[in-house]
C-alpha cells in the first residue's frame, strides 16, 4: 500500500522525503513496533512500579528527545526514524490508559474524542499544504504535522481497541483476527482504485490494535487468574518486548543497508505509480462505507452474544479474617514498608484536604501493589487475597479502578487506617 505524491511545497525548508517507502517492510516493522509500545509500557508501569502517570512523563520526555533529533535529519534514516515510532507508539498508549485508568473516562469517549483530534489534525495540515500525502513529507511543517498524526493514530487505535474488547469479551488471540481482517479487506479496496491516502492512515490506525492484541496474547498467562482476563503464551510482558525489539532492530539494520525502504531509491527502481481514477476513489470509499457498516454490525452481535467480562470489583471482597500484621508477616519487610510509606501518604494529605496529592498516592499504592503481586502472592496467598480485598476498598473511596466519584475524606481515612492497621 502506497500513497500518491504531490510535488507542491509551501515555505520551509526543503528536504529529501523524511517518511520510509511503504513497502511490506513498512508495515512488518509498524506491527512489531506496537506490540513493543504495549507490551513495553506495561513491563515499566507494572513490573517496576514506576507508576503510570510517571511513566507517562519519562516516555513524553524520551518522545520530546528522539523526535528532536528525527526533526533535525535532512532525509530519512532508518534508526532514528523507527525509534521515534517506537517511543511514540508507548507515549500514545500511556495517554489512553491515563484517560481510561486514572480519569475514569469510558472508552468510547476517549475514542470519539481522538477521532475529532485526528480530523482537525488532518483538516489543518491539508488546509495549509493541500495534501496528506507521506511521499511529501520534505518540509519541517509537514513533518511535524505528520508526527502529531502519528501520535494521536496511536492514542486513537489504542481506545478503539480497548473498546471492542470491552464491547465484545474476545481474547487477544481471537481479537487479532478483526483488525487483520480489516487491514485485508483495505488493501484490496486500495488495489481496485480507492484513495491510497486514505486508505494508508486508516490502515495505519489499524496496525495499533493489531500488533497491541498480538502483544497480549503473547505476554498474558495461559489460564485466567480471574474471569475474563486475558490468556495467551504465558512469555511475559519482558520476554515479549525484548524478541520484538529485537526482531526490529533486525530489520532496521537490513533497512539501512539495503536503503530499499528510501523513497528516492524505490522510485528509480519501479516504475511510476498509474494516476489516480477518481471514478474508482468514489466506488473505494463507498466500499470504506460499507466497511464500516458491517464492522459495526460485527461489534452490536459480539457485544449481544454471552461472555464474560472481568469480574466485578465487589467480588474483590475477603472473607478471610486475620490478625493485624498477620498478612504481612511473609511478605519482604522492604516492600511492607514502600506499602505503608504510600499509604500513610495518601493519609496525610486526606487528613490535610489535600485530594490531589491523596489521589495520587493511592494510585501509585495501587500500581505498587500490583505490580508486587507477582513475587508477594506465592509466598501467601491468603495474606495477599486479605490485603487485596483491603487494597480495593481504599481504591473505591478514591474512585480508582471503579466507577463511583471520589468519597468523602472521614471515608478515605478510614479505609486508610484499616489498611495500615492491616500491614502493622
Amino acid at each position: 500500500m502506497t500513497t500518491t505524491s504531490e510535488a507542491r511545497t509551501r515555505s520551509g525548508r526543503l528536504m529529501l522525503n523524511k517518511v520510509p517507502e511503504v513497502t511490506v517492510w513498512f508495515w512488518v516493522i509498524k506491527i512489531l513496533c506496537t506490540t513493543v509500545g504495549e507490551s513495553f509500557a506495561d513491563w515499566i508501569n507494572m513490573k517496576l512500579g514506576v507508576g503510570l502517570v510517571n511513566t507517562a512523563w519519562i516516555f513524553t520526555a524520551v518522545f520530546v528527545v528522539v523526535l528532536a533529533v528525527q526533526l533535525r535529519l535532512k532525509r530519512y534514516v532508518p534508526f532514528p526514524y523507527w525509534l521515534t515510532v517506537v517511543v511514540v507508539s508507548v507515549t500514545g498508549t500511556l495517554y489512553t490508559d491515563i484517560l481510561t485508568d486514572q480519569l475514569n473516562v469510558p472508552l468510547w469517549i476517549s475514542s470519539a474524542v481522538f477521532s475529532v483530534l485526528l480530523a482537525v489534525v488532518f483538516g489543518v495540515w491539508w488546509m495549509r499544504e493541500r495534501t496528506l500525502s507521506i511521499h511529501s513529507v520534505t518540509t519541517l511543517p509537514r513533518e511535524s504535522f505528520y508526527w502529531l498524526a502519528v501520535l494521536v493514530t496511536f492514542a486513537l487505535g489504542t481506545a478503539t481497541g480497548d473498546w471492542t474488547l470491552e464491547l465484545t469479551g474476545w481474547s487477544p488471540g481471537a481479537s487479532v483476527m478483526l483488525p487483520l481482517g480489516l487491514i485485508a479487506a483495505i488493501t484490496l479496496l486500495w488495489k481496485s482504485g480507492a484513495n491510497p491516502v486514505l486508505s494508508f492512515w486508516l490502515a495505519y490506525i489499524l496496525t495499533r490494535p493489531l500488533g497491541a492484541n498480538i502483544g497480549d496474547w503473547l505476554a498474558s498467562p495461559k489460564v485466567a487468574q480471574n474471569p475474563g482476563d486475558p490468556t495467551g503464551l504465558a512469555l511475559g510482558t519482558f520476554t515479549t518486548s525484548l524478541i520484538f525489539l529485537g526482531l526490529i532492530l533486525a530489520t532496521v539494520i537490513y533497512l539501512t543497508v539495503t536503503r530499499s525502504d528510501v523513497t528516492e531509491t524505490y522510485e528509480a527502481a519501479h516504475a511510476p505509480q498509474i494516476t489516480a481514477d477518481p471514478r474508482r476513489e468514489r466506488i473505494g470509499l463507498a466500499g470504506f462505507g460499507l466497511l464500516a457498516v458491517a464492522t459495526g454490525g460485527l461489534l452490536v452481535w459480539a457485544h449481544s452474544q454471552p461472555h464474560v467480562g472481568p469480574a466485578p470489583e465487589t467480588d474483590a471482597t475477603s472473607t478471610v479474617q486475620l490478625a493485624p500484621g498477620q498478612a504481612v508477616k511473609k511478605f519482604p519487610p522492604a516492600k511492607v514498608d514502600a506499602l505503608k510509606a504510600l499509604a500513610s501518604t495518601a493519609l496525610k494529605d486526606a487528613r490535610s484536604g489535600n485530594a490531589t496529592g491523596a489521589h495520587a498516592a493511592a494510585q501509585s499504592l495501587r500500581d505498587l501493589w500490583d505490580a508486587d503481586q507477582a513475587s508477594l502472592q506465592p509466598l501467601d496467598n491468603t495474606g495477599w487475597t486479605f490485603i487485596d480485598a483491603q487494597m480495593d476498598s481504599v481504591l473505591k473511596t478514591f474512585g480508582i479502578d471503579h466507577p463511583n466519584p471520589p468519597m468523602q475524606p472521614a471515608r478515605q481515612e478510614a479505609e486508610l487506617n484499616t489498611l495500615l492497621t492491616d500491614m502493622r
